[in-house]
């Protein structure tokens, strides 16, 4: 197998993990005969400092042309003071945009030697086996956002905005990931007071708080989750 890796070490941690991933990569290569053919490219802080944009062109270029990339981490305190749209998280944003990626996929599975690590009683953890599906294109982060000064107060917003196609084809993923699993999916939204978040498909349906509560009591489930953005 020959395939082509852009590598994004970005900030921080960034460059440290990507170079041992990518030395895994290279040991995989050499032990079943692969060529994995790897270039490197900046993006957020380094790249803003290197070209003044988080996420240059040549850089976005690569990532389409490549079988695979692998970003490490983006953004730090350095460029925290610079304004909304031209951090390095904005670069990763574009990135997701640029080569159309919607979907983030987040397996959550218990690995027995872990379990006396857990802050959960053995007895709650059961057999944990579940996937976060969270949407990545759409929503609040690329709605559009502003400032203004009223009377001397200001005032910010950024809007949250999906059009049908964005929920659908988020929900298409979760079903058929559902279906090779347990059969089983829990849309997790805000669609109780947020009209962005209107309830869709035939699944269970919970508000973020009822469903952290639940996935804590009923972890052994193997359930897919739809969410727009969720931490549990």
């Amino acid at each position: 197998m020959k395939k082509s890796i852009v590598l994004l070490p970005g900030d921080g941690i960034g460059p440290e993990v990507t170079a041992a991933a990518a030395n895994v990569l290279k040991e995989c290569a050499r032990e079943f005969h692969h060529q994995f053919e790897f270039q490197e490219h900046p993006v957020g802080g380094t790249a803003i400092d290197l070209t003044g944009t988080p996420l240059p062109n040549a850089t976005i270029d690569a990532c389409r042309k490549a079988d695979a990339v692998f970003l490490g981490a983006v953004g730090g305190p350095k460029w925290d003071s610079l304004p909304v749209g031209k951090r390095p998280e904005s670069g990763l944003l574009a990135l997701r945009q640029g080569m159309g990626l919607y979907v983030n996929v987040r397996p959550v599975k218990l690995l027995e030697p872990l379990r006396g690590m857990s802050p959960l009683k053995p007895e709650r953890l059961g057999d944990l086996d579940l996937e976060i599906i969270r949407e990545l294109a759409g929503g609040m982060y690329f709605g559009d956002r502003g400032h203004s000064t009223e009377a001397g107060k200001e005032r910010s917003w950024d809007t949250e905005s999906y059009s049908t196609p964005e929920i659908e084809r988020i929900a298409t993923f979760a079903f058929a990931r559902a279906e090779n699993r347990s059969h089983r999916l829990c849309s997790v939204d805000k669609a109780n007071v947020l009209a962005s978040l209107a309830p869709h498909g035939h699944c269970d349906e919970f508000c973020v708080p009822e469903c952290k509560t639940r996935t804590h009591v009923r972890r052994q489930r193997g359930n897919a989750i739809d969410a727009e953005a969720l931490a549990v």
